[in-house]
């Protein structure tokens, strides 16, 4: 048997346990560089599976998530630690896939069955020359009687209290001598924490054991990017073939298919075209040179940006319908390639809509995660929209399409986790502040990584308190027996606002006392330099 399956296994237990001790009770933060760094270091020690270009990038691309996570540290950079995590995982065992999304699914089934894969890498692996499932084979010989004699303890102890006695005794003797061992192995060892140990080993199988027999880079190795012209079967059709003949009769028979297809496909673009003019035409008179005054940004963003996206998965669905067959290459299809990309183009107009309103959102109202979130997705749609287009002019697949938006994807989801996206807006609000009013209660719904600049601006912020929920506080009233909501003064208002920054940051300095070197990270440690210094 190979030594590298014992080192799966050892991994595998050593995983576990690492785990345990990097997480239980830590926040993600530097402990999550040392896992990664402790998985590659196993996939490159294990010589039963084989490297390439793909396996070392995707492994390049989990160390920088990981670093992101240590400098830079958000929800953004943990969710792409553990998407590049699942794509490590899918790469290892499955080399040949090309899509992050089908490496993704081959991860998700690498977790489920995880605990088979290892109890059968375990039956099949010897140890100083001994083989492991014989050894649990014979342990049936040891369960069936216990359970017997289990049953049967329980039975008499029910009949004599005496014996009883002695039962109890015995187990509780047995139940001290197991908890003084795992006690000694684990301090404070729990229910919780014995579960975190279970999930930390069937993480390290999922990583470092292979699912066999599994048909999905067979499935995916179907599919290809470029289209090629199929030649019909005569002999054998397809359901839906048989279900669209019932209402074309034997029109799909005929030589002219093809040209009846051009034909509904130029009218449903034309159709289609005309439509989005519509709207885009009102969008060019009041949008782009109609002016802002008067204009409710909200309402006008979000009818926009819903508009955006029903437009966007049709345009896609419609073009992937049409130019997913031998359409493709027919020769008079000229007229129906421009309108295609007529209707492209003026998709491509429709995100320059809603990315003007979004612009004229923030320099009216500030940035929010929400806006940021919106100009995120109009660049997804550009690069969709350029895929589609390429797709329809060079005759890609829809397989294409999943393969290159969802590799884009993945590497903006990197990109972006570089910029400290709290401080960055809380910073962007309070420089616009003559260009955009400041709403307070939003700027001190960040993280505690914005309290350096909510404290330097504290004089500043103070003078939008009237609108905040400072402007008013609950008394209770002697006449009524209640609490009534009254107007608050303000020497009031700035001295709660004061209270409340000095009580997140006490909170924010005890946190930050009782982690450990595993939770340490650059952005905390950054704030709490800033607090130490100012004597805060």
């Amino acid at each position: 048997m190979k030594k590298s399956i014992n080192l799966q296994i050892l991994a595998t237990i050593t995983g576990g346990l690492l785990f345990n001790y990097l997480f239980w009770m830590e926040k993600q933060a530097i402990n999550l560089l040392v896992y990664a760094i402790f998985i590659l270091t196993i996939i490159l020690l294990d010589k039963e599976k084989s490297k390439n270009t793909k396996s070392y990038l995707t492994g390049a691309s989990l160390l920088l998530t990981s670093l992101l996570v240590v400098f830079n540290k958000s929800a953004l950079t943990v969710i792409a630690w553990y998407i590049s995590l699942a794509v490590v995982i899918g790469i290892t065992h499955f080399q040949l896939l090309r899509s992050i999304f089908t490496i993704l699914l081959a991860a998700a089934l690498q977790f489920v069955t995880a605990p088979v894969n290892l109890v059968k890498k375990i039956l099949g692996a010897r140890f100083s020359g001994m083989f492991f499932k014989p050894m649990l084979r014979s342990i049936k010989y040891i369960i069936i009687p216990l359970i017997a004699i289990t049953f049967f303890m329980i039975l008499y102890s029910a009949a004599n209290n005496i014996f009883a006695g002695y039962v109890e005794h015995f187990f509780s003797g047995i139940s001290t001598f197991i908890n003084n061992i795992l006690n000694f192995l684990f301090a404070d060892l729990s229910l919780p924490r014995f579960l975190h140990i279970i999930l930390g080993i069937v993480l390290a199988a999922a990583i470092f054991i292979s699912l066999k027999d599994l048909e999905l880079e067979k499935a995916e190795a179907s599919c290809h990017e470029q289209l090629v012209r199929q030649r019909k079967n005569k002999k054998s059709s397809s359901v839906l073939y048989e279900l669209v003949s019932i209402f074309a009769g034997n029109l799909l028979k005929r030589n002219t298919a093809l040209k009846t297809e051009n034909i509904i496909g130029i009218i449903s673009f034309s159709a289609l075209n005309l439509l989005i003019l519509a709207l885009n035409l009102i969008d060019l008179s009041t949008l782009w040179f109609g002016g802002t005054a008067g204009t409710n940004y909200s309402e006008a963003l979000h009818d926009g940006a819903e508009a955006l996206i029903f437009s966007i998965i049709m345009a896609m669905l419609v073009i992937v319908y049409f130019f997913s067959g031998n359409l493709n290459f027919y020769s008079k299809n000229k007229t129906l390639r421009l309108l295609a990309y007529l209707w492209i183009f003026q998709n491509a107009f429709l995100v320059a809509s809603v990315l003007l309103r979004d612009l004229h959102y923030i320099n009216a109202l500030g940035l929010t995660y929400k806006r940021i979130g919106v100009m995120v997705f109009l660049l997804l749609c550009i690069i969709g929209l350029a895929t589609v287009y390429i797709k329809v002019s060079r005759q890609k697949s829809f397989f294409y399409l999943c393969k290159v938006n969802g590799f884009a994807w993945y590497v903006l989801l990197l990109v972006f986790g570089f910029i400290n996206w709290d401080v960055f807006i809380v910073s962007y609000n309070i420089n616009h502040k003559e260009s955009i009013r400041l709403d307070l209660d939003h700027l001190t719904g960040f993280s505690d990584k914005t309290l350096p600049l909510l404290h330097q601006n504290k004089q500043l912020l103070s003078k939008y308190l009237e609108t905040s929920v400072y402007a008013s506080q609950y008394e209770y009233d002697l006449q009524t027996q209640r609490n009534i909501l009254k107007k608050t003064t303000e020497g009031e208002r700035k001295l709660a606002f004061e209270n409340d920054l000095q009580k997140r940051i006490s909170r924010f300095k005890q946190e930050y006392d009782r982690g450990s070197l595993l939770s340490w990270n650059y952005r905390d440690w950054q704030t709490q330099q800033y607090l130490f210094k100012n004597q805060l």
